[in-house]
């Protein structure tokens, strides 16, 4: 399965793991979207990747199979999954386990708190060197949570940081042990689930609000 959800305690922890670089297919996002569907009696919700790798971003095999419309069509799903894991209406951690690449760092970036290891991986969008324009909700994402010296060199530049770097990026919070991510995660995930609930998605939406209402604007299709 590309996807795994465990309930631990009030913690939902969903895995991605394809073996590779957790490529974000259709097929990934469909097990994503199922898991926070069937993660509703959680309190919180940590989203992992396997060990080295959190997500190398979207699948190669549709962004350079040369179809125009299926590239389109992919980009606007994970939008619309970020969108969904920005507003998320519960502690949302991300267990960074790994390099965090293009969709990848999107993810991140639409996390309330973000974990990874102390050691080598890597983060950042690399879209200008790899010849694409990163599409709009990801700039409102890097506009909410890149810090504000890093956004030439994170969104212009693809910078590629390492774990220390992310931190002071924005793409990561905080470091731990590499075997012991998904843990610290869990730990962290159980502390904000004790919140109510109410208050933790009132004052995440009242905050977000602007920022979300324009990543779905982006997102709408034309007529």
């Amino acid at each position: 399965m590309l996807v795994t959800l465990e309930q631990k305690g009030d913690v939902a922890l969903i895995t991605m793991d394809d073996g590779k670089a957790n490529a974000i297919s259709h097929d990934m996002l469909d097990g994503l979207n199922k898991a926070i569907d069937d993660s509703n009696d959680a309190r919180a919700v940590v989203l992992a990747g396997r060990a080295g790798m959190f997500s190398g971003g979207f699948d190669l095999s549709v962004m350079k199979a040369g179809d125009i419309a299926a590239v389109v069509d992919l980009v606007r799903r994970g939008g619309v999954f970020a969108h969904r894991l920005y507003g998320l209406k519960k502690p949302l951690i991300a267990a960074a386990t790994g390099h965090g690449i293009a969709m990848g760092s999107f993810m991140l970036m639409a996390s309330d708190t973000r974990i990874g290891p102390d050691g080598p991986a890597k983060y950042g969008m690399n879209e200008t060197a790899i010849g694409m324009v990163i599409p709009m909700y990801a700039q409102v994402l890097a506009e909410e949570r890149i810090a504000l010296k890093h956004r030439t060199a994170a969104f212009i530049q693809a910078t590629i940081y390492d774990s220390k770097g992310a931190v002071e990026a924005g793409y990561l919070d905080m470091l731990a042990a590499p075997d012991e991510v998904v843990a610290t995660a869990l730990k962290t995930a159980e502390a904000m689930a004790q919140y109510p609930t109410d208050a933790y998605a009132g004052n995440k939406l009242q905050l977000r609000q602007t920022a979300l209402a324009r990543m779905d604007e982006s997102l709408k299709l034309p007529a």
